[in-house]
């Protein structure tokens, strides 16, 4: 891996802020004496760009969305090879599983995604080779699949797993759902392209034609964080055929276009053409309320510092457990929008979603986390 993609982002800041704040003294002085309208221009321009990327590094490092400078410039993450790769190395179980990138195209849907990445556990090199489960990670705006990888650190809560397990753990894919890095489709069907499409048809089919899984169903969870974690239950919800749980971790109450569970008038615009009715057929509240889901599981996991976050497990939790799904509620205290509670989400509800899709039995020490509020 270049120099580029194996920088630390996260040790910029503060650190890396010091020289940024010389530079905006130096240029803010050249403005002060240079005669000319251009330089002052010129200065002027590069002082507002260095205070933007201070400020870009600094919100990095408070949330850690990219782990090098590399992934913010759109690399695949350390340590991810090809499926070609994978599959030469087949017939050899290996002690640890692989994290390859793939294509998973929008052959029915029309979307545009960039690369998913892929985690491959080490039962999956065995020949014959079994039809693994999957969970499918989501990751959240801004962002991409390498989320999961750098900041979430899922390979590692799967290859941990996978040591307990014989080397058995479920395929964890990670496909784009936004199509860029500051997209925002809430994985519905909008203008801003058509995710859910992508994400319930295109992927399971790619999925399962390249990589040999368990098809779509009782044998596929879907979880996500942030963007993603709203995207897993509205999946779940409104494709309760494709999977049998979904984990939420620091969603919003449901596809929002802004930052809190209240901006519902953007968001029923933006997304649903302006039809209140195809809002609510995307609400989970609202679906909770309409019809039941009793062999649907469901996993919160949210900071207790995450405000709009947490007002939406408190509701949707109860919701959900009224509706028949088995339903997990775990908040972080003092923890808010960050990867140190959407990594530890991924791994403490691990063996709920293995439980559900039918890698292992129901786990007797999450009673606590599963019981009614």
């Amino acid at each position: 891996m270049d120099a580029l993609g194996t920088t630390s982002l996260l040790s910029w800041f503060p650190v890396g802020a010091v020289p940024a704040v010389i530079a905006l003294v130096v240029l803010y002085l050249a403005v002060r004496r240079a005669r000319r309208v251009a330089t002052r221009v010129l200065a002027a321009t590069a002082t507002a760009l260095l205070a933007l990327a201070s400020a870009a590094v600094g919100v990095n490092a408070h949330y850690g969305y990219f782990a090098t400078v590399g992934e913010a410039f759109g690399g695949t993450g350390p340590d991810s090879s090809t499926l070609a790769a994978a599959e030469a190395g087949s017939g050899r179980i290996p002690p640890n599983g692989q994290v390859i990138t793939l294509d998973l195209p929008g052959t029915t849907s029309g979307f545009t995604p960039r690369q998913a990445v892929v985690y491959l556990p080490p039962a999956w090199f065995a020949r014959p080779r079994p039809a693994l489960p999957v969970i499918m990670l989501l990751h959240g705006t801004p962002g991409d699949p390498t989320s999961w990888t750098d900041g979430g650190g899922a390979q590692t809560t799967a290859d941990a797993w996978a040591a307990q397990h014989g080397g058995t753990a479920p395929v964890l894919v990670m496909p784009d759902i936004n199509g860029s890095l500051t997209g925002d489709t809430e994985c519905v069907d909008s203008p801003l392209g058509r995710a859910e499409t992508y994400l319930t048809v295109d992927v399971p089919a790619a999925v399962q034609q390249q990589l040999g899984t368990a098809p779509p169903g009782r044998q596929w969870a879907v979880a996500g964080l942030s963007e993603g974690g709203s995207c897993a239950i509205v999946l779940a919800l409104r494709h309760p055929d494709g999977f049998a749980a979904f984990g939420d971790y620091g969603g919003l109450a449901g596809p929002r276009v802004g930052d809190t569970n209240d901006d519902t008038a953007d968001t029923v615009t933006q997304l649903f053409g302006g039809s209140q009715a195809q809002f609510s057929a995307h609400e989970p509240a609202a679906l909770l309320g309409a019809q039941r889901f009793p062999d649907l599981g469901g996993w919160f996991q949210v900071g207790t510092g995450d405000a709009e976050p947490l007002a939406a497990a408190q509701r949707l939790a109860p919701l959900a457990r009224a509706a028949g799904v088995q339903t997990c509620l775990v908040t972080m205290p003092g923890l808010g929008h960050t990867f140190d509670v959407w990594s530890a989400a991924f791994g403490e509800s691990l063996p709920f979603l293995a439980a559900r899709i039918g890698l292992v039995p129901p786990d007797p020490s999450q009673t606590a986390a599963c019981a009614p509020a």
